[in-house]
């Protein structure tokens, strides 16, 4: 069964482009050029995922996503100009799975896709161990072992990486990672939070000046590398 796709963008141009991009790779394509448009479509077409401006006429990307997020979990990649990053960081508190900037290549579209419908599709993880890499994760022990050979973790630097762990592949914001980690959003744990990372890299990455695993999203947040991308 092919994969719907919603693009809900009033630019034009932009609609045939990912028409063209997403009906080459089988997708279902189906668009909306406004907010209220875009809500029907979502409510009688039922998309496996949204493709989401943020600069749309009448009812707003960000007001579509927060209505959306009352009754679903369908996966949102927001469209977005650089300027724009206060409201992607907004769009992300509020569960959209990822952000691309405009203007961007198909190819890369194409990857965060197929990389937001893996995670949507992944069923509720029961496991008590995960392994990526050379890099594997004891939940129940709390452990983690780097080429066999185990790491050292203190608790906090445990709950940010299972946490990472558990949004693999998904941009998290500063805010929503200090609000799990240390429960609370002062000044003072975000800029623990750019420590911990830093530690995290050099205990996980093989080159913590380069790090890949880890990513840095600038502004926004992080993002923990899904190995699949790379397949």
């Amino acid at each position: 069964m092919s994969v719907c796709v919603l693009v809900i963008d009033d630019e034009i141009q932009i609609r045939r482009f990912l028409k063209v991009g997403l009906e080459s790779q089988g997708f279902t394509f189906c668009e909306a050029a406004t907010g209220e448009d875009g809500l029907q479509e979502i409510v009688s077409r039922k998309p496996d995922l949204v493709l989401l401006d943020l600069g749309l006429p009448g009812i707003k990307g960000i007001e579509v996503l927060r209505r959306m997020r009352e009754w679903s979990s369908t996966p949102v990649i927001i469209l977005s100009v650089q300027e724009d990053e206060e409201a992607k960081v907004e769009a992300l508190d509020l569960g959209a799975n990822d952000y691309l900037t405009k203007p961007f290549g198909i190819n890369e579209l194409l990857a965060r896709i197929r990389a937001a419908l893996r995670l949507h599709q992944r069923p509720a993880d029961a496991k008590t161990a995960v392994s990526f890499g050379d890099i594997e994760i004891d939940f129940s022990a709390h452990t983690v072992k780097k080429a066999k050979k185990e790491v050292h973790l203190t608790s906090t630097e445990f709950r940010l990486i299972a946490f990472l762990v558990k949004n693999v592949g998904k941009v998290v914001t500063h805010r929503q990672i200090v609000k799990e980690v240390w429960g609370t959003t002062t000044e003072n744990e975000l800029a623990y939070l750019r420590i911990y990372i830093r530690n995290l890299r050099k205990k996980l990455e093989d080159d913590a000046s380069h790090p890949t695993l880890i990513q840095t999203e600038p502004g926004i947040g992080y993002r923990l590398r899904d190995i699949l991308d790379s397949e």
